[in-house]
């Protein structure tokens, strides 16, 4: 092999070319927004877990005196997409299992929305 051939010879390009950049950045900035989107309802629905296993691990058995620490303990996180009266308590003995269980949706861009389902329970 001649020295003047294997200075040009073609090398295997690496990298990413104009098209691929601009297709990565179209989905990292789509996985952004949709995050900035949803982080808030999921904020709000880590509060109202944390809020019922507060109210059902202080001892309390009385669904009404229940749902009157959980409208407080609401007041203070800022817990709006559910309320006291959405709260399902079961009562087995001396123990109290308080539950909740809604959809939130969250608007996108145009008529895109995301629906999510939260669910939680405590003991």
């Amino acid at each position: 092999m001649n020295t003047l051939d294997s200075i040009h010879a073609p090398r295997a390009q690496r990298g990413l070319s104009l098209l691929g950049m601009l297709l990565f950045a179209i989905v990292a900035v789509t996985v952004v927004v949709v995050g900035m989107r949803v982080m808030p309802s999921a904020l709000e629905y880590m509060a109202a877990k944390r809020a019922i296993n507060r109210v059902a691990s202080s001892g309390e058995t009385n669904p009404i005196e229940i749902r009157r620490s959980f409208d407080r303990i609401a007041a203070v996180d800022d817990i709006v997409s559910i309320g006291a009266k959405d709260l399902q308590i079961e009562r087995d003995g001396n123990s109290v299992r308080v539950s909740f269980r809604y959809e939130k949706r969250v608007a996108l861009f145009g008529p895109a929305s995301l629906v999510l389902d939260y669910q939680a329970s405590a003991p």
